[in-house]
């Protein structure tokens, strides 16, 4: 059994040709006895972007990230991570990659300085300790005891000890799970800290305000197939789908009194939804009949179908399966 590492990364070695993606998987299959996993996917991920793979569990995901990270076989199909087969992985490559699991467990009597240290004695050409530690926010923090930190700052540990081998790809799974907002907001600006120097990242997150926050490009997963990929605001022709108005009446206010378009759709209780294609238009017809019979708009709001609407639309017809 192979067991992964909660950082695994190292120093520049052989590098995949300039402009070449640094994720390439054309036709990939996954089976486990009859049941197939991972149904024949394409993707590339480009150098220096952060990818966000989204979907429920039993999405495929899990197993065609761990293909990626070389510590799964795939059943067909072609994969190229870094100019190299993962399936056929030489140490060389190895360091290039960094791995940050959704839990990790590190020695709670170390310092972070210590612990960096540490990880740093793995590597042929390491990363300066106190770069790193400057890097992801914890200089405040370069001498207290990992176990001392909390939870934001020991993601931002999990961060820094997968940089302190300057890997060129770095693999995020649900780098936030269980944390708190503020937590979560620390997190991603460590993240944030590894786009800035150029890294390629992959990352898994459920939180769609996650990937709409850090991705550049997203996938989501469902019955082992991409159902949809691109850019947060245009996967899923979010970029193309009505605005969507919505408003509550006062309750002195019948909806008979509505201007027509917003009459047939509004419901018994005085709430009102409308999609709206031509949106300042839309805005203006109910604004001036608001203002001319003295009406207020209650919790009005103006808003595209959101990143999650997209993906709940994208996974509701695909059943959850075991990965």
């Amino acid at each position: 059994m192979t067991i992964r590492t909660c950082a695994h990364s190292g120093s520049r070695r052989i590098r995949n040709p300039v402009n070449a993606p640094a994720i390439s998987i054309r036709g990939l299959r996954k089976l486990y006895g009859n049941f197939e996993a991972v149904k024949g996917i394409d993707l590339t991920v480009e150098t220096g972007e952060v990818f966000a793979i989204l979907g429920p569990n039993g999405a495929g995901k899990t197993t065609t990230v761990e293909i990626l990270e070389g510590y799964r076989d795939r059943s067909e199909g072609e994969v190229d991570v870094l100019g190299v087969d993962p399936s056929m992985p030489t140490r060389a490559w190895r360091e290039r990659i960094g791995i940050v699991l959704q839990d990790c467990e590190m020695l709670p009597q170390l310092t972070v300085r210590e612990t960096l240290e540490m990880y740093a004695g793995y590597y042929r050409r390491s990363r300066p300790v106190a770069e790193t530690i400057e890097l992801t926010g914890l200089s405040e923090k370069a001498d207290a005891r990992a176990g001392r930190l909390s939870g934001g700052q020991k993601r931002r540990l999990d961060v820094a000890m997968a940089l302190i081998g300057d890997p060129d790809l770095i693999f995020l799974d649900e780098p936030t799970t269980g944390f708190d907002p503020e937590a979560r907001r620390e997190a991603w600006t460590a993240i944030s800290s590894m786009r800035e120097l150029g890294k390629t990242i992959v990352l898994t997150t459920h939180y769609m305000e996650e990937a709409q926050q850090l991705a550049d490009r997203v996938a989501v997963f469902a019955g082992g197939e991409i159902v949809a990929q691109g850019s947060p605001e245009e996967i899923g022709g979010r970029d193309k789908l009505p605005t969507r108005i919505s408003f509550r009446l006062e309750s002195r206010i019948a909806v008979s009194d509505l201007p027509p378009t917003f009459r047939a759709a509004a419901a018994a209780d005085g709430s009102v939804s409308l999609d709206a294609e031509n949106v300042t238009r839309a805005l203006h017809e109910i604004t001036t009949w608001a203002v001319d019979h003295g009406a207020e708009l209650l919790d009005l709001k103006v808003a595209r179908p959101s990143l999650e609407d997209i993906y709940l639309q994208l996974t509701s017809n695909n059943g959850e399966e075991g990965e």
